[in-house]
């Protein structure tokens, strides 16, 4: 008999998911194109940078064919700007996604902006959220992206020497995912009386998959308190109508 399975995405299947997130390598040796699933990889030729996934920069990583480019944002200046943002600029929020570079055309791909149709080469590979390049060397700083946990760990595990000051960085993004998560409890204040909404814009995917047990218990803890005083308040007016019905009863009788 199939165990049920719990609601929403496991934290290893965020992370497995992650390594689909493109990165930005330099090579060390030439590497022709592979054809994949999700289209070719670009021919590597030292010293180009190129882009890849997640998966294939770590297998390159290991074989030492390639160092991995860290994002803008895993740098120790951006992740404190990120902190000061999320403690002092806007304690109750979370600091903002990065900007899209791609904007929907309604189909569910994603395209850049002020590039028709005709201008795409067949080919050409086109992303679709949350796989935008928001871990690439050209992604902006000071934002973090879907996938900022799992792919911040995995780069610090697997290449931490080509991370600029990784004992900082790892220090930061402790101290950071402090903050969010206490940010993510004290957000389910706003459950109390059953009509609240949880703003969720800015979390990312591995702290939803680790939250979602817990937020999911104070909705239901909040549920069966609100049943239990709807059951109380029924109870209290049946008894109100029942005693209220009595007195007349009598005073009828006495009359």
């Amino acid at each position: 008999m199939a165990l049920p399975l719990p609601p929403g995405l496991v934290p290893t299947e965020v992370a497995f998911l992650c390594e689909m997130e493109m990165v930005t390598i330099v090579p060390r040796q030439r590497l022709e194109s592979i054809s994949l699933l999700s289209g070719k990889t670009p021919a590597l030729r030292p010293p180009h940078r190129a882009q890849v996934p997640l998966w294939l920069a770590l297998l390159l990583k290991k074989q030492r064919r390639a160092n991995i480019v860290a994002p803008p944002w895993l740098h120790p200046d951006s992740l404190k700007e990120i902190i000061n943002h999320e403690t002092n600029v806007d304690p109750e929020a979370f600091s903002p996604p990065p900007p899209p570079p791609m904007r929907s055309d309604g189909r569910g791909t994603a395209k850049p902006y002020a590039q028709a149709s005709s201008d795409i080469k067949p080919g050409d590979m086109i992303l679709s959220p949350p796989f935008l390049p928001s871990c690439t060397h050209e992604a902006p700083a000071g934002y973090l992206p879907y996938h900022w946990l799992e792919l911040s760990e995995t780069l610090l595990a697997h290449a931490a020497d080509d991370i600029t000051n990784a004992a900082e960085v790892r220090a930061l993004l402790r101290d950071l995912q402090e903050v969010r998560a206490a940010k993510m409890r004290g957000s389910t204040v706003h459950l109390e009386g059953g009509g609240g909404v949880l703003n969720l814009r800015g979390v990312g995917a591995m702290e939803l998959a680790e939250s979602r047990g817990f937020v999911l218990g104070v909705v239901e803890g909040v549920r069966k308190l609100g049943a239990s005083a709807e059951a109380s308040r029924r109870e209290e007016e049946e008894e109100r109508a029942n005693g209220g019905g009595g007195d007349d009863s009598d005073e009828d009788m006495g009359f």
